[in-house]
């Protein structure tokens, strides 16, 4: 299942949802709020690599995605949407986004895009607007490639609001001079928060 995205990118498609239900079932032992929680494939493969750490399923992602999207061995570059928590030993977006620039044979640039850190915590931050202007702050371009006339894939691993995906497609228009952003998310969330 496709879901188109809309912005201001040319063109933007979220591989599923991620979730398909959840059911609240209260507090548990450690305090935190407990569901449970359906996720369609492509959501639990995602949750396993970002939550669980499981490296493993990073080619059965790519696997899903690969074939169902044309055009996408077209593109100049990919470029991951970086990592807020720069901690994590594995980073989600930068594996897929690996793993599908080498089935593509499309370079990969990890490094143009950074978020700095010392911003709030954008998952408590409901509104969009707000979102967007905190990360014009945070989304910096570090550094100079000849990206100017290219065509590049903006790779992240869910879609919740868009301001992320947002702030990064100004950011390669106006400053990198991109010809075309093109959007690909593994998942969408259900609400826009």
């Amino acid at each position: 299942m496709a879901i188109e995205l809309k912005g201001n990118w040319k063109n933007g498609s979220a591989y599923d949802v991620h979730t398909l239900s959840s059911v609240y079932l209260g507090v548990n032992e450690y305090g935190h709020n407990h569901w449970d929680t359906t996720r369609s494939d492509m959501g639990e493969l995602v949750y396993q690599l970002k939550y669980r750490e499981d490296n493993s399923v990073v080619g059965k992602i790519v696997d899903l995605i690969e074939g169902k999207y044309r055009g996408l061995e077209t593109m100049d570059a990919i470029i991951p949407i970086p990592s807020t928590k720069k901690s994590r030993t594995i980073q989600p977006v930068y594996g897929i986004a690996q793993e599908l620039g080498i089935r593509l044979d499309v370079p990969v640039l990890e490094d143009v895009l950074e978020k700095q850190t010392g911003g709030a915590e954008l998952k408590n931050v409901d509104d969009p607007d707000e979102r967007k202007e905190l990360l014009k702050k945070y989304i910096v371009l570090i550094n100079e490639y000849d990206l100017a006339g290219k065509n590049v894939l903006l790779v992240d691993d869910l879609y919740r609001s868009g301001s992320t995906l947002t702030v990064a497609t100004d950011i390669l228009y106006q400053q990198a001079k991109v010809n075309d952003v093109f959007v690909l998310t593994m998942t969408k969330t259900r609400s826009k928060r």
